[in-house]
C-alpha cells in the first residue's frame, strides 16, 4: 500500500513510517525541514517538502497514495489555537483531496475528558475544553459525506520512549529542574493514560491494514498511571523534593490537574493489538530521560 504520513519525521510519525515500511508498504512522507528531508529520503520514503498549511502540497500527495495518516501538528502551545485550526484546514483539505474514493483516511487526536471518575471509552465523544482543544475529530466528522474511511487515533498525554523531548512527561522533567521541585496537585491521584511510542506507531499499520473498521481508536497501553507516581519517579531520579503544589506551579501546563483515565480494550480486540513496550514508571527509571 501506497500511504501519504503526515508529520512523518515527529515523535509518533518516525516510528509509524519505520513500521509501515517493515511491513512492505511504500511512504509518502511529509515533512518540514531539509535535514529530516534527506533523512526521511533515506530510508526508502519518496518525501513531500512542505508545512502543514501547504494544502496544495497536501492534497497532490494524497491524492497519489492509497491511505492518508496525519500524524502532524504544531505542538508550539503559546499558538496552540492557531495549530488547532491549521489542523482542522489540513483534515479537510486531505478528506476532500480523497472525496469519493474510499480510501482510508487516519487522524490523530487526543484522549477526551469524561464525567469525574469514569473511564474514557472509544464510544465518549471528544471534549470542547481547552486542555484538549484540537479539533482533530470535529474536522473529521464533517466528512462523512464525501466518500471515504475516516477515522481517528486518540492518544494518550504520555506517549513515552526513552529519546523523547517535547512531550508532556520532558515538561515536567525540565519544570522540575526549573523549579527544584517535582510537584504534583492536591493528593496527586488525578491519572494519566499511557503507551510507549512503539505500541502506538504499529496502532496506526494495524488500523489501516485492519480496513478502518472503526471509526475511533484508542491507543491505551495503561489506563490510569496516578500523576503522584510519575512526580516521585522524576523526583528521585533529578535528586528533588516530591511535593503538593497549586495549579500555578505549572503555569499553562495544565494537563498537570487533568483527570483522563481510559481504556483502549476495545481498540485492543479489534485490531489485535497487544502492547509490548515498557511501561511509563519502568520507563522513567531510564537514565535516558534525564540526560
Amino acid at each position: 500500500m501506497r500511504v501519504f504520513v503526515t508529520g512523518a519525521t515527529g515523535w509518533v510519525g518516525s516510528v509509524v513510517v519505520r513500521d509501515l515500511q517493515d511491513h512492505g508498504h511504500q511512504v509518502i512522507g511529509l515533512c518540514r525541514s531539509e535535514d529530516k528531508a534527506r533523512a526521511l529520503k533515506a530510508t526508502g520514503a519518496e518525501v513531500v517538502l512542505a508545512t502543514i498549511d501547504a494544502l496544495s502540497s497536501l492534497t497532490r500527495a494524497a491524492a497519489s497514495a492509497d491511505a492518508v495518516l496525519h500524524l502532524a501538528f504544531n505542538h508550539d502551545f503559546s499558538r496552540y489555537a492557531e495549530s488547532a485550526d491549521e489542523d482542522a484546514a489540513a483534515i479537510k483539505a486531505l478528506g476532500e483531496a480523497l472525496q469519493g474514493s474510499g480510501k482510508p483516511l487516519i487522524v490523530t487526536s487526543g484522549i477526551p475528558r469524561v464525567m469525574s471518575g469514569a473511564i474514557a471509552t472509544e464510544n465518549d465523544l471528544p471534549s470542547s475544553s481547552a486542555l484538549v482543544g484540537r479539533k482533530s475529530e470535529s474536522a473529521v466528522m464533517a466528512l462523512a459525506d464525501l466518500g471515504l474511511r475516516a477515522a481517528t487515533v486518540r492518544l494518550p498525554p504520555s506517549v513515552h520512549g526513552v529519546g523523547e523531548m517535547h512531550g508532556f512527561v520532558p515538561i515536567l522533567i525540565r519544570l522540575a529542574r526549573e523549579k527544584g521541585v517535582s510537584a504534583y496537585i492536591g493528593e496527586g491521584e488525578n491519572r494519566w493514560p499511557a503507551v510507549h511510542v512503539s505500541d502506538a506507531g504499529r496502532l496506526y499499520r494495524l488500523a489501516l491494514e485492519s480496513g478502518v473498521t472503526e471509526t475511533v481508536y484508542h491507543a491505551v497501553a495503561e489506563e490510569a498511571v496516578p500523576f503522584k507516581a510519575i512526580a516521585e519517579v522524576i523526583g528521585r531520579k533529578l535528586g528533588l523534593p516530591v511535593e503538593p503544589r497549586d495549579r500555578e506551579h505549572f503555569g499553562w501546563f495544565g494537563a498537570a490537574a487533568a483527570d483522563l483515565p481510559a481504556s483502549g480494550s476495545h481498540t485492543a480486540r479489534v485490531l489485535g493489538w497487544e502492547p509490548i513496550g515498557p511501561d511509563l514508571i519502568a520507563d522513567l527509571e531510564e537514565d535516558g530521560y534525564y540526560r
